[in-house]
């Protein structure tokens, strides 16, 4: 019997495991729809931000800001978006796997636990770490963007770009690594923020419009807000995944504990048939040898 009492306990452990992996995955997908909720609520300012844009990039000529001139590449600087916790699949493997894969002179700026201690476990140059919180506030996204831009602007790094996990649908998250500055066409960037976030592109107003103060200033604290704006509706979409992830893990997870008690309750049931049959031939064993 020692041995359907191990059955039984192991049994017992494993629905426990289950409960608990049934509820994280309940409160992921929770989570994953306040995500997806704020990434679709922030989109009215990217439209107006677009729209200010495009007015802006057809009446300004000659425009002299530092995020949109060439220079030499010699150190690149990546912001890395990845997860504070765990037991979210794949994700933060294949975004640093995307990091093994970048060759030449890197300095990281990293968003989640998991980044910053892969950077520190693989002896990549680490600039700084931070945390967001789920709700994804607009003042924590602006805290390491405006460090890297700063370091753009001393010339620490001279290129600003973005790793993060891209929400494709609850099975996917590609790697993206994308350029932010410098800005290469300001004009392609406007027509491909407009494609993405409006159902057709933004039209073209010919009528005259007065600046105040001019459109060059604007323009100049427009790129620097424009920057962060991309950047906190990338986090937005990377929180979204990283829920994502984490519910259909722990669905895996509950689904195989769930097989598991099935395959464990039919070893059980074996092994408690074997002890009742085992006993039976013994007591007819006995009775016949007391007979005779």
């Amino acid at each position: 019997m020692a041995n359907t009492r191990d059955i039984r306990r192991r049994i017992k452990s494993v629905k426990n495991t289950a409960q608990i992996t049934r509820a994280m995955q309940l409160v992921a997908a929770s989570k994953m729809k306040r995500a997806q909720e704020s990434a679709l609520a922030g989109r009215p300012y990217a439209v107006l931000m677009a729209e200010i844009l495009s007015k802006l990039g057809g009446r300004v000529s000659d425009i002299k800001h530092p995020f949109l001139e060439e220079r030499e590449v010699k150190s690149r600087g990546i912001l890395v978006v990845s997860t504070d916790k765990g037991l979210c699949g794949a994700l933060n493997s294949n975004v640093f796997r995307r990091i093994v894969e970048i060759e030449g002179d890197i300095r990281f700026v990293a968003i989640g636990r998991k980044a910053s201690q892969f950077l520190s476990r693989t002896r990549r140059e680490l600039l700084a770490e931070f945390t967001i919180s789920d709700r994804v506030l607009f003042s924590e996204v602006r805290l390491p963007v405006e460090f890297l831009i700063n370091a753009y602007l001393e010339g620490s790094v001279d290129t600003v770009e973005l790793l993060y996990p891209r929400y494709v649908n609850p099975l996917v998250q590609d790697p993206i690594l994308c350029p932010l500055i410098p800005i290469e066409n300001l004009n392609s960037i406007i027509d491909k923020l407009g494609h993405q976030i409006v159902e057709a592109p933004l039209g073209h107003d010919d009528r005259e419009i007065h600046f105040e103060p001019e459109a060059e200033a604007i323009l100049g604290e427009l790129l620097p807000l424009f920057i962060k704006q991309e950047v906190y509706q990338t986090v937005l979409e990377a929180k979204a995944s990283e829920h994502s992830a984490r519910m259909v893990a722990m669905k895996s997870a509950t689904d195989n504990a769930n097989n598991l008690v099935d395959d464990l309750t039919l070893q059980y049931n074996k092994a408690r048939q074997a002890a009742i049959t085992q006993e039976i031939l013994e007591i007819s064993a006995a009775t016949s040898a007391a007979s005779n």
